[in-house]
């Protein structure tokens, strides 16, 4: 039994989130249910996205809503409210946040006690000051961003169906990704892969019309899978066509125009920027420590370095390491693997019982590269071709949260084995009442050229 009542403020709904609010549900559902302890999720989205699937989810390959875990479904025993925490006062133990709610009474924010308060906002896209990034860049962290970014790719192909301009046409099917991790080359290469099967029904596209351009800072793509795997990604990437290079980076993108470090410039309408996270805002604006990464100071019981009753995990912890002066790095395995044991020192502290520390050994990384291409280093094996693919698919299958969505997943992965890929753009979903707007009488889009229901 807990030794008093206790309530756990768990900010952010992703991998730490979520998992430490289920952990939580069920180690004190006893407590939960004769109301000695209560526990408040405040998330953004009242869904946990989960993000190695969005490469897969742009390239059509899952639906979007398969992509998601409700959280009111899965976190039934939690209050679930919908907003975001502005700032923590953990000395007074309040945390100040923003609903739907204050919005519409214009109350602004309202406060919030605690008596455990778990921090996990995650991060966000850590982006330079490079000219023209703000205006053109597109994103790839949300579910909104891989559908839009899925419906932007193909507008361009059909604008340069339709174009009698050569240089739209070339820039149309420019595209260029920023970032060699994870999540710039699983998004080029199951895009690329969509675009050159969508290529087949264009009367005038060829799939060696279209530009593809990875740009990486360093020397080398995907560290995690080891440097000879990554050799072979560059070779595999290069070989579909696509223009890979090392040691450039983006220097402008004003008029969406690219401008490298090594002095090519390419006219494009597509600029993916997955270069990198920073931990989220918030973080710098509680009272708690950080270290000079902005990143929360931890220790490996997952509490806060010098700060009581307070906790963190995931992409805004630094959790000290095995190694001397070695913290974790901010990526899904570290998240879902320490938001167990956060879960369980919780409860232990409730119950005044010696807590638990976080050590992770490495297991090994996987990345698709398309339908049936990719790369993997498990368990000290290299696989590459079909067998990684095949690795990746069974690896996230077995981590995607729930039952109900490893068999709408593995259902949706059967059906677009047996059929045809779909290559509809329905970019009107992100203004869905233009069209309406202009029938009762609304403004026109200002550009005369420029079509409301599209995405680009």
């Amino acid at each position: 039994m807990v030794k008093e009542r206790a309530r756990i403020l768990v900010v952010g709904g992703g991998y730490v989130g979520m998992y430490t609010a289920l952990r939580l549900q069920r180690k004190l559902k006893q407590e939960l249910a004769r109301g000695e302890a209560e526990i408040t999720v405040v998330t953004p989205d009242p869904y946990m996205t989960y993000q190695p699937f969005l490469p897969e989810a742009a390239a059509g390959a899952i639906s979007p809503r398969h992509v998601v875990v409700p959280l009111r479904r899965v976190l039934d025993a939690c209050r679930i409210v919908v907003g975001e925490v502005r700032s923590i006062d953990h000395a007074k133990r309040t945390a100040t946040l923003s609903t739907l709610a204050t919005e519409e009474e214009g109350a602004g924010t309202e406060p919030l006690t605690y008596d455990e308060l778990v921090l996990a906002p995650g991060s966000i896209s850590r982006t330079l000051p490079i000219p023209g990034l703000a205006d053109h860049g597109i994103g790839f962290k949300s579910v909104e961003e891989a559908i839009g970014l899925r419906n932007h790719v193909i507008e361009q192909m059909d604008i340069a169906s339709s174009t009698r301009d050569p240089e739209i046409r070339d820039a149309a099917l420019t595209f260029v990704f920023v970032g060699g991790g994870f999540a710039g080359v699983e998004a080029l290469g199951e895009l690329e892969d969509m675009a050159r099967y969508a290529a087949r029904y264009y009367h005038n596209i060829q799939p060696e019309d279209m530009k593809w351009i990875l740009v990486e800072a360093s020397d080398r793509i995907l560290p995690e899978v080891g440097e000879e795997m990554g050799r072979y990604t560059v070779t595999e990437l290069r070989r579909r066509n696509i223009d890979v290079r090392l040691h450039t980076r983006l220097d402008s993108c004003v008029d969406r125009v690219a401008q490298l470090s090594d002095g090519a410039r390419f006219p494009t309408r597509t600029v993916v920027w997955t270069a990198g996270v920073k931990p989220h805002p918030l973080v710098a604006a509680t009272d708690l420590p950080v270290n000079d990464r902005g990143r929360l100071k931890c220790t490996p019981q997952l509490t806060v370095d010098g700060a009581t009753h307070a906790w963190a995990a995931g992409d805004a912890a630094a959790v000290t390491a095995d190694e001397p002066g070695a913290t974790t790095a901010p990526n899904a395995q570290h998240a879902v693997r320490q938001a167990k044991v956060l879960g369980d020192n919780i409860a232990h502290a409730l119950r005044g019982e010696p807590l638990e520390t976080y050590a992770h050994k490495y297991v090994g990384s996987v990345a698709s590269l398309g339908l049936h291409k990719g790369v993997a280093h498990v368990y000290g094996r290299k696989l590459k071709g079909y067998p990684a693919w095949f690795m990746h698919r069974v690896y996230h299958l077995s981590r995607v949260p729930t039952y109900n969505r490893k068999a709408r997943v593995l259902a949706e992965w059967t059906l677009s084995g047996l059929f045809k890929r779909e290559i509809v753009s329905l970019g009107s979903l992100e203004h869905p009442r233009a069209e309406f707007e202009l029938a009762a009488g609304g403004k026109p889009p200002t550009d005369p050229f420029g079509d409301p229901k599209g995405s680009s």
